[in-house]
């Protein structure tokens, strides 16, 4: 089994991780834009339901 499988927008075809959901467009997000690897407190999620 394949461990990436190949999205198509209209840039073109990009290889995706298979245990990832996003497509083509998110894919290219993460590789263009500095996307942050911080989170938030589990605490501040579940007061905000």
């Amino acid at each position: 089994m394949s461990i990436t499988r190949t999205e198509t927008d209209s840039f073109g075809p990009l290889e995706v991780a298979n245990d990832r959901y996003w497509g083509a467009q998110t894919q290219r997000s993460l590789i263009n834009f500095e996307i942050a690897g911080e989170t938030m407190p589990v605490a501040v999620v579940r007061a905000l339901g």
